[in-house]
């Protein structure tokens, strides 16, 4: 099934004023509904990846899980997880970072990656950024490099992306909604 990016985006749902005034929220969980749809973009993220040097896939919390857990198991790789401060059990390493609507801060495990590990990072949407910029951190902290950064939705006008691409780690997206 080839990808049809037009019927993707139908699928996507825009909410106004959520989570608060002024946000424009894309919300993916129709995608799960349709399994066209899902089937569309992870298999595109697939034939991307299939052929890369890469060794795990992290993932953030909680969309990012859904669309990189059927590329880890399709791909055969590692599946990692980014998690929001105080849900992974054991020793940890966390990093705190600003999102467009306040702060966070996610973690991983200590053992998640190492020395030698080749990451893809995946969230469903980059925003401002921060989320997947404190990831790479924690994954640059633990020794692994992060080979890319991808999302199925980049929100352009918040320039995430570009704050990422200008500390040397390339972005990919599937989507892209200007305006805000």
């Amino acid at each position: 099934m080839s990808y049809d990016e037009f019927y993707v985006k139908s699928v996507i749902r825009s909410l106004p004023d959520w989570p608060e005034p002024g946000v424009m929220f894309r919300d993916i969980t129709p995608l799960f509904k349709d399994p066209k749809a899902l089937r569309m973009v992870a298999d595109g993220f697939i034939q991307r990846y299939m052929e890369s040097d890469l060794t795990h896939i992290a993932c953030i919390d909680a969309r990012g899980f859904l669309i990189a857990s059927i590329m880890a198991y399709q791909m055969q790789k590692p599946l990692v997880l980014v998690r929001k401060k105080g849900k992974l059990p054991g020793k940890t390493v966390h990093q705190e970072y600003q999102l467009e609507y306040g702060t966070s801060a996610v973690e991983m495990q200590i053992d998640a990656v190492g020395p030698g590990d080749r990451v893809l990072v995946f969230d469903d949407l980059i925003a401002t950024g921060g989320t997947l910029l404190a990831a790479c951190t924690l994954i640059k902290k633990l020794g692994a490099e992060v080979i890319e950064c991808a999302a199925l939705i980049d929100l352009p006008d918040l320039e995430g992306s570009v704050r990422i691409q200008e500390t040397g780690i390339p972005v990919y997206t599937m989507l892209a909604y200007e305006g805000l």
